[in-house]
């Protein structure tokens, strides 16, 4: 899994829209584009910061729509500031339960049931290697899905953006092989 580009959203500490990645963003995932392995199927989120990652690093991918963002819903282009001061309750759901959206969109719950479906698919297709350009949250939750963690500990991990989570599957379990940022190997 590649997250996807850096946005305005990512910089300013708000919750994120439907944006492209910066420039600059694009420029990096161009120069680090040599360093992935060749793929046997790319997917990416339907997003635009992720489609437009993929055409930088130039993948040819198929969207799937179980790599989306979390629907953030009235909080999406809020900054986290703005949230917590008109809404400090639900925030506090939000961060505390994993199957609350008070914001009215999608619960972190529904983003890893999303993100386990999308895993035992792959792993029932067998074989072969897939690049998926996604976002922090599905990232995050795909790691806890694969350690056996809770889902709050979603909030322990840091995903930068055009960082590479790399997992592997044996036919019988998913386990974590390797985050970091792409191309640092």
């Amino acid at each position: 899994m590649i997250a996807s580009g850096a946005t305005q959203a990512a910089r300013k500490g708000r919750f994120p829209t439907d944006e492209a990645p910066e420039p600059s963003a694009l420029d990096r995932a161009g120069a680090i584009a040599s360093s992935l392995r060749r793929a046997d199927r790319v997917w990416t989120s339907p997003a635009l910061a992720a489609r437009r990652t993929a055409e930088a690093l130039g993948l040819d991918a198929t969207v799937e729509p179980l790599l989306a963002e979390q629907d953030f819903a009235r909080w999406a282009g809020k900054s986290f500031e703005e949230v917590q001061a008109e809404d400090p309750a639900g925030m506090a759901a939000w961060f505390a339960d994993p199957d609350a959206a008070p914001h009215g969109g999608e619960s972190l719950a529904a983003v890893a049931r999303r993100g386990a479906a999308l895993m035992e698919r792959l792993a029932g297709e067998g074989g072969g290697h897939t690049v998926a350009l996604t976002h922090a949250v599905p990232i995050r939750a795909a790691i806890v899905h694969v350690l056996g963690a809770p889902l709050s500990s979603v909030w322990k991990i840091d995903i930068e953006p055009l960082s590479l989570t790399e997992f592997r599957n044996d036919g019988r379990r998913w386990v974590l092989h390797a985050s970091g940022v792409a191309g640092a190997r």
